[in-house]
C-alpha cells in the first residue's frame, strides 16, 4: 500500500486533545461545554449537519427551478411589456452588444448556482464514502464554496439597481419579476447549506480511508 505524506502531515484537534468554535475559531480543551468568548455550545463533530445540509440543498434546488423559468425582470414601455428570464435577459443583452455585461450575469447567476449544487452534494457524499479527492483538495472546494456564496446575488443587485434606476412614470419603468424572489431564496438556502457542512468530517473520512486500506 502506498500512502502519500498528505495524509499523515497535520493532525486534526481531535487527535490533540482540543476542540474548535465553529463561531469565533477559539480552541478549547476537549471536553468544554461552551465557548468562553463567544457563548456558543461546543461539539467535536456535529454527526447531525449532514441532514441540515441536505435539507438545505433540496429546499434550494427546488427554488431554483422557478428562479429559471419565471421572468426575472419586467420592463414596461409606452406601447409594450416585456418579460425575460434569467438566460432571455443574457440573451436579450447580446443582441444590445452588451455580451460582457451577459456574460457576467450568466456566470453569477447559472454557473456559479450550479457549481454550488454541484460541489456542496459532492462534499456531503464523499465524507461517507471512499473518495480519490486528498482532504486538502476537498477542503479547498469548500472554502471556495464559502467563499463565492456572498457574490452569488449579483443578478437581484442588477434587478434592484435597475429598477431603482428606470422610473419614468408613464413612459417607462423595471419591476422584478417572481423570479427575483426565488432566485434570492436559492441563495440563501445555499449558503445555509454550505454553513451547515462541518467540514471536520473530511479529515475524519480521508483517515478511516487509510485505515481501511490498511
Amino acid at each position: 500500500m502506498s500512502v502519500t505524506s498528505d495524509m499523515f502531515e497535520v493532525a486534526t484537534a481531535r487527535e490533540l486533545g482540543v476542540v474548535g468554535c465553529r463561531r469565533c475559531t477559539q480552541v478549547w480543551p476537549k471536553g468544554t461545554n461552551t465557548c468562553g468568548r463567544c457563548g456558543k455550545t461546543l461539539v467535536s463533530r456535529d454527526h447531525k449537519s449532514l441532514q441540515r445540509v441536505w435539507a438545505w440543498w433540496i429546499v434550494g434546488l427546488m427554488c431554483y427551478v422557478p428562479a429559471n423559468l419565471f421572468p426575472m425582470l419586467r420592463t414596461r414601455t409606452l406601447f409594450q411589456v416585456q418579460e425575460d428570464t434569467i438566460v432571455g435577459g443574457a440573451v436579450e443583452l447580446m443582441t444590445h452588444d452588451a455580451v460582457g455585461v451577459a456574460l457576467i450575469i450568466l456566470f453569477a447567476s447559472v454557473v456559479i448556482p450550479l457549481g454550488k449544487f454541484f460541489a456542496i452534494a459532492y462534499l456531503a457524499i464523499s465524507v461517507k464514502r471512499v473518495d480519490t479527492a486528498t482532504r486538502r483538495q476537498r477542503q479547498i472546494l469548500y472554502e471556495v464554496v464559502e467563499y463565492i456564496g456572498r457574490w452569488s446575488m449579483i443578478d437581484i443587485f442588477v434587478v434592484a439597481i435597475m429598477s431603482s434606476l428606470v422610473q419614468l412614470n408613464t413612459l417607462a419603468s423595471v419591476t422584478p419579476g417572481p423570479a427575483s424572489l426565488f432566485f434570492a431564496l436559492s441563495v440563501i438556502f445555499t449558503m445555509l447549506s454550505a454553513q451547515s457542512f462541518d467540514s471536520r468530517l473530511i479529515w475524519d473520512a480521508q483517515k478511516a480511508d487509510v485505515e481501511g486500506e490498511e
